[in-house]
């Protein structure tokens, strides 16, 4: 299991290393103050390249769903910020249990994952074997964590399935160790300058 590890600043103070769950949704944090509004998660799925649709139904729906779980003890805001270094709180139920009550990314659980569900190729998944995991993964009468876990993997499978509809195993992985998003986003700016170069 990986450990969250900390370094100690210029004036001394130790600082902490963010866990891959909190690096997974930093993306999100356009302006890089800790907390994420719904136009920011709006303006990082735009960049990931979600359509308008999309980006808009999953930055209301996501938060809406995680905003007051980030803010233990604080008044609801009608603005539905999301705080980062709160995040762990937000793990909802019905999940895959790859990152674990901390945050921290699970290789043990990762890997069972593909294990048990990757049966057509044992580095990626089908749609089919993805709706497998999730009936699998669906604790009763757990109806938001349900929904929340389908959402994440369907948005996920539809926006990095490859040309066969399979989901690649490191593609995943990315998704849990917060590099995939800004790998995308990459790959779309770079997209739009060789299409601009070439017109």
């Amino acid at each position: 299991m990986a450990s969250s590890s900390s370094s100690i600043d210029e004036e001394g103070i130790e600082k902490k290393e963010p866990t891959p769950l909190e690096k997974h949704v930093m993306f999100f944090d356009i302006n890089k103050d800790g907390v994420i509004y719904p136009w920011e998660t709006y303006k990082g799925f735009r960049k990931i390249g979600s359509g308008v649709l999309l980006s808009t139904v999953a930055s209301i729906f996501i938060n809406i769903g995680l905003s007051g779980k980030t803010r233990p003890g604080k008044w609801p805001s009608p603005l539905f910020p999301i705080e980062v270094k709160n995040i762990k709180f937000a793990k909802h139920g019905s999940d895959s249990n790859i990152y674990d009550t901390e945050g921290r990314f699970c290789p043990e659980k990762f890997e069972e994952l593909f294990k048990k569900h990757g049966r057509t190729n044992s580095n990626a998944l089908t749609g089919a074997e993805l709706d497998e995991l999730l009936k699998a993964n669906k604790q009763p009468k757990d109806f938001a964590g349900h929904i929340a876990a389908k959402s994440e993997w369907k948005i996920l499978y539809l926006l990095c399935k490859d040309e066969h509809g399979l989901l690649p195993k490191e593609t995943v992985r990315s998704v849990y160790d917060g590099s995939l998003f800004e790998q995308m986003a990459k790959e779309k700016q770079s997209k739009k300058h060789r299409g601009k170069s070439s017109s």
